[in-house]
């Protein structure tokens, strides 16, 4: 029975807390629930007017707790769960639309979202050079009908600027077109990662989302499982495909006197033994009284640009590569060196992607063209470059092959009778450890 305590209404969940708004929401019909959601974004849009009246207003009147930092935007980033740039990126918008009460008035009675109205605000304070004076007022009109209502969007809104570029076009490039404004800014940071932040042209970002369009498509599993990676992940790992194929198959010129490529430096014993003897390496050291452990002995790779690299990523790097040696002193000074020598020859790799058709691993999917050529016992440890101990595995796979750890245990690879890769998983995936291998593209497959 339903009393009068069990009635909720949008307004109610609209201007109450948050604080248990779910249980609240699942009393309403969906119907309802759309209400809500609008009326929320509607609500949003009145409340940012607001701060960005309310923080304009300090601007222009600071009391001593503003004065204390350096702007009105800092203050509010400092007040609040904001960051500086989004604090001064409000501060910057209420500032600029003073000299424009028609986006104002638009912005504040809820019909203009706040990027649109810094969007607009950006055109008419830098109209393109050949518009004349007396045309702003109309092509601020055209842009705000543009931005207006719930059809609007950034791209209909762009495309208005582009068409009123055009129309007024001048002798000097559209920001939207001109590269000499492009900048890429590659940082490695702390914890051993790289960020990046550019801003491109149009052509060059076209170029760039071109090519990462088809990399970076959801990739069901063979089962038809979702791919369960978000789009930031797919696209990042589309990123890092793109460089692999330019590294390996591009026609790139010399850096340093060589084609641009990975360099991974490491000593010869550090990459042929196992981590288990470096840890015996290490406890060693504890049991004959050494206080202080010998970094220069760590089993670490090391890369020119971005520093130290796990051991056992500089392993999976050196299933397919170009290898060279460098004979060095006690002292670390190069006495001699060998020429490059390619591990997996053209010849093997075509015979490889015959034989395993793409990434050998179980299930998946995986097309020759993104696999390494994996060696089933290092080469580091004795294993031959022959078909018998090489396998094509795509980079996640490689990866995890390589892994001493995670992903509940170790897969191993056995070449089967068949002269094909069999995988074994662990334990904790199948106790029994049956053998199994790619059915993709092989057909039924027996197992043990």
């Amino acid at each position: 029975m339903t009393t009068v305590s069990d009635f909720v209404s949008v307004g109610d969940v609209v201007a109450g807390s948050a604080v248990g708004v779910r249980g609240r929401l699942w009393r309403l019909r969906p119907s309802d629930v759309r209400d809500v959601a609008i009326s929320a974004s509607a609500e949003i849009l009145r409340l940012e007017a607001i701060r960005v009246a309310a923080v304009d207003a300090l601007a222009l009147n600071p009391d001593e707790q503003v004065l204390c930092y350096r702007g009105v935007g800092r203050w509010l980033a400092a007040n609040t769960m904001l960051q500086n740039a989004a604090g001064n990126k409000i501060a910057a918008l209420g500032a600029a639309l003073r000299a424009f009460p028609d986006i104002t008035a638009q912005f504040e009675a809820g019909d203009l979202s706040f990027d649109h109205a810094a969007i607009i605000v950006a055109f008419c304070e830098s109209p393109p050079k050949g518009m004349p004076t007396t045309a702003l007022p109309s092509c601020m009109k055209t842009l705000l009908a543009a931005a207006s209502g719930v059809e609007a969007t950034t791209i209909k809104l762009r495309y208005a600027i582009a068409v009123l570029e055009r129309i007024f076009e001048s002798d000097d490039t559209p920001p939207g077109e001109d590269d000499d404004l492009n900048v890429l800014r590659i940082s490695p940071t702390l914890n051993g990662r790289v960020a990046i932040k550019g801003d491109f042209d149009a052509l060059t970002g076209e170029m760039l989302l071109s090519a990462l369009s088809k990399l970076s498509m959801p990739k069901p599993a063979a089962d038809g499982t979702p791919d369960q990676r978000s789009a930031a992940k797919r696209t990042a790992d589309a990123f890092t495909e793109l460089i692999r194929r330019y590294l390996d198959n591009a026609v790139t010129g010399v850096d340093g006197g060589q084609r641009p490529h990975v360099n991974v430096h490491i000593t010869a014993k550090d990459l042929a033994e196992h981590r288990e003897c470096a840890t015996m390496r290490a406890d060693s050291d504890v049991a004959s009284g050494d206080d202080e452990p010998d970094v220069g002995d760590l089993d670490v790779g090391y890369m020119p640009w971005m520093g130290p690299l796990s051991v056992s990523l500089t392993r999976m790097l050196a299933c397919d590569c170009m290898l060279s040696t460098v004979l060095m002193d006690g002292k670390g000074a190069p006495l001699d060196a060998t020429p490059h020598k390619r591990l997996v020859t053209a010849e093997q790799r075509t015979a490889l992607i015959a034989r395993d058709k793409g990434c050998a691993f179980p299930n998946c999917d995986a097309v020759p063209a993104w696999c390494d050529a994996h060696h089933i016992q290092p080469w580091s440890t004795g294993g031959l470059t022959v078909m018998d101990n090489l396998t094509l595995l795509c980079r996640n796979h490689h990866r995890l092959i390589h892994s001493t750890s995670g992903f509940r245990g170790i897969w191993e690879i056995k070449m089967g009778d068949d002269h094909k890769p069999w995988f074994i998983p662990p334990a904790a995936i199948d106790p029994k450890q049956r053998r199994r291998r790619s059915t993709t593209r092989q057909g039924p497959v027996h197992r043990d």
